[in-house]
Order: structure tokens, then C-alpha cells, then sequence
């Protein structure tokens, strides 16, 4: 099923595949939306039989435009405020909240709310800035201006890809976000969490997992899977292994 739901002010696109509990719920990372995730919810659900739903934040996909620029509290705001509306809305009681990228830090941060959650799934996560994390931005931005390729390929997922991509990219390389973490929300993490990253991530390093680790509560679970032969996104560049692991994570949850 696919439909919008208003949360923050917006209207947001969704998709909701029907199965069993506990459900996953997919945040899509800074360029993403619900069409990007490509066949991954689908293989999610008929991987684990569970319902899986995804949705594009306010100016990402076919959702509606976001107005403003992204303050350094982002990431908390989708967290904190939007997250918790669209579980109400589509009834989402104590998923499984799977998040690439950005959405990989939005997971985590929601996983340290009052709101429950079954599990974590990180996957390229982003815990605070490192410098091969801004220069691999700044390179994006130099390819991007460079050439149509890229504005073409996102142009098939956004209504608006210059403000997608800016956005995304501005807001990473501005010096306000220099300081930018989440190491003290992960202190107040209690579900188990999942940490999966490509050994090739342009953008995300094993120091990111290691934070993790590092920072959640004495007994909280935590699991890891560095792939090889992998990027930034594990679900598109192996997707079986992926699975395999997020299988296992759920039957011990």
C-alpha cells in the first residue's frame, strides 16, 4: 500500500507492506526517499515476513517541499517530532527501526526517546564528523557540479534535486556542524542495536561503529557486520549478506 501521511506539517509519502510484528520501520539516507530504497522493502518483507514501511521526509521524494534550511539539531527534529507522529498515525508499536546513512543516526537517536523500539539497525552510520567524511562530501559536491549524470539519475526520485542535494550537502559542510554528534543519545539506548558497514564507505568508517560500541549502556546488545566489497549503501551492494544478518538480529530479538 502506498499513501501520505501528515507529520511536521507536511505530507509525506509512504509505503506500508503488510506482515507480521514486530515491524520495520525504513529511513531513507540525505539523498534518499521511499523510490530509492529500490527493491529493498520487498526484500525485506519477504525475507523476514515482517511489515516493512517507508517514507520520504518533508522535500525528498514525492513528499511535500520543505521550507528553511537544516539547523545542526536535524537529525533530532526527524527524530524527536516526525517519528513519533507517523507511528501513531500508522500504528507502529515498538518497530524494528532500520536507517541508512542519516537515517541511520535518526534511528538511533529515536531508539534513545521514550518512545519504544524492538531494535536498531544501523547501517553506514554517521555518529559524529570526521575529516575523510567531509572530504568525501566535498568530492560529491565537485562530481555533482561536474557533470549531468548525477542531477539526471536522482531526478527520477526528487521533485526538486537541487534542493535535495544542497541541502544534504550544505548542511554537512557548514562550519556549524563541525561539532555535530550524537554521542549522548546513544548513552540512553536501551534495544538492541545492529551496526552494518561496507569496508569501501566513502563516507562512513569503522570508527563510527566503534562509537557506537563504545557509547551505549553497559549490557545494552550490540552486533556488527563490516562487509567487503561493499560502499556506503550494504541493502543495494550486498544485499543478501545484509538479509542474512538482519534475519539473525530479529530471531534473537
Amino acid at each position: 500500500m502506498t499513501g501520505r501521511v501528515e507529520a511536521g506539517g507536511h505530507q509525506l509519502e509512504y509505503v506500508d507492506l503488510p506482515g507480521s510484528d514486530p515491524p520495520f520501520l525504513l529511513l531513507h539516507e540525505g539523498l534518499g526517499s521511499v523510490s530509492m530504497w529500490r527493491e529493498f522493502p520487498q526484500q525485506l518483507a519477504q525475507a523476514t515476513g515482517a511489515r516493512v514501511v517507508a517514507y520520504s521526509r518533508a522535500g525528498f521524494g514525492q513528499s511535500t517541499p520543505r521550507s528553511g534550511t537544516y539547523g545542526p539539531r536535524f537529525v533530532h527534529e526527524e527524530a524527536e517530532q516526525v517519528i513519533p507522529t507517523i507511528r501513531a498515525k500508522l500504528a507502529l508499536q515498538r518497530p524494528v527501526v532500520l536507517g541508512h546513512s542519516t537515517g541511520a543516526s535518526m534511528a538511533l537517536v529515536h531508539a534513545a526517546t521514550s518512545h519504544p523500539v524492538a531494535g536498531v539497525i544501523a547501517m553506514a552510520p554517521l555518529i559524529t564528523i570526521e575529516g575523510s567524511n567531509l572530504a568525501a562530501i566535498l568530492e560529491a559536491r565537485k562530481t555533482f557540479e561536474a557533470s549531468r549524470d548525477w542531477r539526471v539519475r536522482l531526478a527520477r526520485h526528487h521533485e526538486d534535486v537541487k534542493s535535495v542535494f544542497y541541502g544534504w550537502n550544505d548542511t554537512w559542510l557548514s562550519p556549524q556542524f563541525r561539532e555535530w554528534n550524537i554521542l549522548p543519545d546513544l548513552a540512553r539506548i536501551r534495544a538492541p542495536v545492529l551496526a552494518i558497514l561496507g569496508a569501501g564507505d566513502e563516507y562512513s568508517t569503522p570508527r563510527q561503529v566503534a562509537l557506537i560500541r563504545e557509547h551505549l549502556p553497559a549490557g545494552t546488545r550490540f552486533d556488527s557486520l563490516l562487509l567487503a566489497e561493499c560502499g556506503h549503501a550494504p541493502h543495494r551492494d550486498q544485499p543478501g549478506p545484509v538479509l542474512a544478518e538482519v534475519r539473525k538480529f530479529l530471531a534473537a530479538l
